[in-house]
């Protein structure tokens, strides 16, 4: 089958600053006509390319489109869906069938013939056990996974005397073949409602920052900005858990202080998974309980007042086939906890408001710096959820446990922000080495940029006054204390740490000079956590 598309150059779309999202359209039989009646709908909210091609030839097609052109969002039904959401690098929205499509498909069907065979994929059953029994009708319900096994269903069911089909495309171009008339399972309200999904998806994740939705960056160039650097023998035993968990489907949960670069590690588990999706990620102490359920699990229209017209797509289905971060997980709300745990357990979400889960493969990384233990018992995190995120762990060392990284890394953020090789004199760059570190590598990269700035309006060597000049926070040189030392990542926290009163908060924030990340740093608690503090413990 031979198509005809618009050649395009790849580009940015960005609804935001007029630019239009592209959506491609897979479909074959009866479904391409139905899709052809709603695209005029949506042409001036959309660039909207038909592809009438299904499985292989459709996979086929679409990869080498991709190495020319760009797509945000690929729409397609039934069969065609589950086959193409597994082996394509853009996300996948289904076209998928509702109560009442099956409800109007079936009564069609019944002023055809009395004797009905409803043939639906695996992946897209809608609840017809109750209208089935209302209404007396005799319908018999076959799911197929493969083309063979479509037409092994409808072979059966003629030899069992059904007279008419109801189902997929794909299910109704068997049934032809052998006879039998066809009735398309899809409305045109059901295809209508995949667009507006996959609108509201390209919203979503530039919400999120996965702006590799837009344009995929070529793979060398990711990794290089996602690497995990240094040499020390702590972060040799990152990369070796990360390269051994990569492959595996299972939940990895990391730990570590503020500033250790949990997101890089979480990035990196994605980019050596082969998982074709998006790393989709969410910092789930930034958002407010309320807003946080519809931002992960979507809702559907009408869901509550003020839900936009057409629902939402959430940050899980968003990451089909994908990865799911999950930052600061012990901020999590406990009602929210449930409903995580289903999706890890059932591999499907069900969006608020919604009667029907949506199947989803996605891998869920979460990462804290809190002891989720010390949570757990005392009920603010449930037990059952913590040994599913658990599975497989990886624990980031605090930067001045790895002090011999510290010279490689302040080399790597000069060049990265000036384009040269780091220009400082030994005795600077040992100062460096021996400060504490409590924001991380966080700490150093904004102290490099920091430097960077300054230099280069005086080149030349930098010294160690004039580094001292600069960075004046380098002067508090000290070590670390041998508790602090010994203690695990993220060991002290909100659960296992006294709460400071207002006065204690505050005369540390005025020795760490203001800045909360040291603060936070030093407390073991997240940055929402130390916000809440300082609010509660302001009057008024």
């Amino acid at each position: 089958m031979s198509i005809s598309l618009p050649r395009h150059r790849s580009r940015l779309s960005d609804p935001e600053a007029g630019q239009l999202p592209v959506i491609w359209t897979v479909s074959v039989s009866r479904l391409t006509g139905l899709l052809g009646d709603v695209i005029p709908e949506f042409d001036r909210r959309a660039r909207i390319v038909p592809i009438n091609l299904g499985f292989e030839e459709a996979v086929d097609v679409i990869g080498q489109r991709l190495r020319r052109e760009h797509c945000d969002v690929v729409i397609a039904g039934g069969s065609n869906a589950a086959y193409l959401r597994s082996r394509l690098e853009v996300p996948l929205v289904p076209i998928q069938a509702n109560g009442f499509d099956l409800m109007e498909a079936l009564a069609r069907a019944r002023r055809i013939a009395p004797r009905i065979g409803l043939v639906t994929h695996a992946t897209d059953v809608p609840t017809f056990g109750s209208f089935q029994h209302s209404f007396g009708l005799d319908i018999e319900h076959r799911r197929f996974v493969t083309r063979e096994d479509a037409r092994d269903c409808i072979a059966d069911m003629r030899a069992n005397g059904i007279e008419v089909i109801v189902g997929t495309g794909m299910a109704i171009d068997h049934a032809e073949q052998v006879g039998l008339p066809g009735v398309l399972l899809y409305s045109a309200d059901s295809v209508r409602q995949a667009f507006e999904h996959a609108l509201e998806l390209t919203q979503t994740l530039a919400r999120s920052g996965a702006s590799s939705l837009r344009r995929r960056a070529p793979p060398k160039r990711r990794d290089a900005d996602h690497a995990l650097l240094g040499d020390s023998a702590a972060m040799q035993q990152v990369r070796e858990h990360i390269a051994l968990y990569a492959p595996y489907d299972s939940t990895v949960l990391i730990t570590g202080a503020t500033g250790t670069g949990k997101e890089l590690v979480a990035r990196q588990l994605h980019s050596a998974s082969g998982r074709r999706g998006r790393f989709v990620a969410l910092n789930c102490g930034a958002i407010s309980e309320s807003l946080l359920e519809a931002e992960l699990f979507g809702y559907n229209e009408g869901a509550f007042t003020g839900a936009r017209r057409g629902g939402r797509v959430g940050l899980v289905e968003a990451a089909d086939g994908g990865t799911l971060f999950l930052d600061e997980i012990g901020e999590l709300p406990l009602p929210l906890q449930t409903r995580l745990l289903r999706v890890l357990e059932e591999r499907e979400v069900l969006r608020v408001g919604a009667t029907e889960p949506t199947p989803v493969d996605v891998r869920v990384v979460a990462a804290t710096l809190q002891t989720l233990e010390s949570l757990v018992d005392t009920q603010r995190f449930r037990r059952d959820l913590y040994y599913r995120l658990a599975a497989l762990r990886i624990a980031l060392p605090m930067l001045h446990e790895r002090r011999e990284d510290v010279p490689l890394l302040v080399s790597h953020f000069f060049r990265q922000l000036a384009g040269t090789d780091a220009p400082l004199s030994a005795e600077a760059l040992a100062r460096l080495r021996d400060y504490p570190w409590p924001g991380n590598v966080r700490e150093l990269r904004n102290m490099v940029d920091r430097l960077r700035i300054h230099w280069q309006q005086q080149p030349g060597e930098l010294s160690l006054p004039q580094m001292l000049h600069w960075l004046p926070e380098l002067h508090a040189v000290h070590t670390v204390p041998a508790s602090r030392a010994t203690t695990p990542p993220g060991a002290l926290t909100a659960a296992t740490a006294a709460r400071p009163d207002a006065d204690a908060l505050q005369q540390l924030l005025a020795d760490c000079g203001g800045n909360r990340e040291q603060a936070c740093a030093q407390l073991g608690v997240s940055r929402t956590t130390l916000w809440r503090w300082l609010r509660e413990a302001t009057p008024g």
